[in-house]
């Protein structure tokens, strides 16, 4: 019997090896990647304002289940997230409308967490006053300036804010407008369709989510989604401006950028080609507010002279809030004249929009615009066009096919002699 068995592990310890091998390939080829980023930050601002005093909440009050959610979601927060607390309407009973839109305070800094200190604070909450959402959104960006990681803002509220004309929607767009790559998600914890108006306004804008709960369970999972989103590696898109021409455009490297594009307008942007490189460029204009149906978005690659190398274009028609075209400009060819060195282009990118602003809708700040430059080497001949763009997933692909290969001979071979031994015995 011990006999009967060596074989077997032999062949299992061939296949660890093989696998760990497979395992470890991937690992070593992305040790050159850069360091990860700075940690993620989270800012939950909650509603602390008259009305969350309403027993409509499982049997208990808004308040009362939103503390029992903010102890649960402090108690399973990743440990690498800053995390903080921020209220609205928390301190100010009175009538003063100016005195209640002021009402806003940092109940827990952004920081390391210190579940005990933080569950505290939130344990003297009382529903106070007035529901100042926009001097609270505006604040709580703030809270989470510094870093390049990712930073989130959770909001949760029952009810509209109460400080107009200052629109939380439109403080919304101005924080998408710096740039900063700030994500606010909201919650309401009323079935009202004024309310989710707003709420999904404000996460719109930034390219948050909205999500109306009317359980204390509910509540506590999507805030805990959200922290765990916030701990997940993301790319941060950088801040830049487009120009009126190719002229007075900025040079990109590959990358991820944000911009933001008026109605009608047209923005260039400029990227440097190599002898031997492709230019691969993706572009997203979303209608943040009201707009009129029937609209497109155009990308082209320009030469510096004027002429049109290459187009994507996308066409909406009010079912959909974004649209995104792409385009493939092919490596650029080598100078006859001077073969030896590589030849340099300049292709200039043009991303022109269709929207128009629904009567009464402000026109500014402009449409956020996300544009993907990706400048890669391109393929070199036949050879190279079936396996352009696996990388090394291509060698990976081939070391699985002979590992199958060579466990299907081990395999085969343990069997026959398995069999020839039970015969002989």
């Amino acid at each position: 019997m011990i006999t009967r068995k060596r074989p077997v592990a032999g062949v299992c310890a061939l296949l660890a090896a093989l696998t760990a091998g497979l395992v470890a390939f991937p690992a070593g080829a992305s040790a050159g990647e850069p360091a990860g980023r700075d940690a993620p930050k989270v800012n939950l601002v909650l509603d602390v304002s008259g009305s969350m005093r309403a027993k409509d909440i499982d049997g208990q009050s808004r308040m009362a289940a939103a503390k029992q959610a903010f102890n649960e979601v402090l108690d399973a927060t990743p440990e690498e997230v800053r995390l903080g607390i921020r209220t609205l309407g928390a301190d100010y009973a009175g009538d003063d409308r100016k005195e209640g839109c002021k009402d806003t305070a940092q109940l827990y800094p952004v920081g390391p967490l210190d579940r005990t200190e933080a569950k505290t604070a939130v344990a003297t909450l009382v529903p106070t006053g007035w529901t100042p959402i926009g001097p609270a959104l505006l604040k709580a960006a703030d809270d989470l300036e510094g870093g390049d990681g990712s930073k989130r803002i959770v909001l949760i509220s029952d009810g509209e804010d109460t400080c107009a004309p200052l629109d939380p929607c439109e403080v919304a767009r101005e924080i998408a407008a710096q740039g900063i790559g700030l994500t606010i998600d909201t919650l309401g914890l009323v079935p009202d369709a004024e309310l989710s108006r707003q709420l999904s306004c404000i996460a719109e804008a930034t390219g948050g989510t909205y999500t109306s709960v009317e359980h204390q369970d509910e509540l506590t999972d999507r805030v805990n989604e959200l922290v765990d989103r916030a701990a997940e590696p993301v790319v941060t898109p950088v801040a830049t401006r487009g120009g009126d021409t190719c002229a007075k455009a900025p040079t990109l490297k590959s990358g991820l950028y944000t911009d933001r594009e008026e109605f009608g307008q047209q923005r260039w942007y400029r990227v440097e080609l190599l002898a031997g490189q492709e230019l691969r460029a993706s572009v997203s204009v979303a209608a943040d507010r009201a707009v009129r149906p029937d609209y497109g978005v155009l990308l082209r690659a320009v030469t510096v002279h004027g002429r049109e190398i290459v187009r994507g274009e996308a066409a909406g028609n009010g079912r959909t809030d974004v649209l995104s075209t792409g385009l493939r400009h092919p490596k650029p060819e080598r100078d006859d004249d001077d073969s030896d060195k590589p030849a340099a282009e300049v292709v200039c990118l043009a991303v022109t929009n269709s929207f128009s602003a629904d009567s009464g809708v402000k026109t500014t700040p402009g449409l956020p615009l996300e544009l993907t430059v990706d400048v890669v080497d391109g393929p070199d001949g036949a050879g190279d066009v079936a396996s352009f763009g696996l990388g090394r997933g291509w060698w990976l692909l081939g070391a699985l096919v002979l590992t199958g290969f060579v466990a299907g001979l081990l395999w085969g071979w343990l069997s026959r002699w398995r069999f020839a031994v039970w015969r002989t015995n």
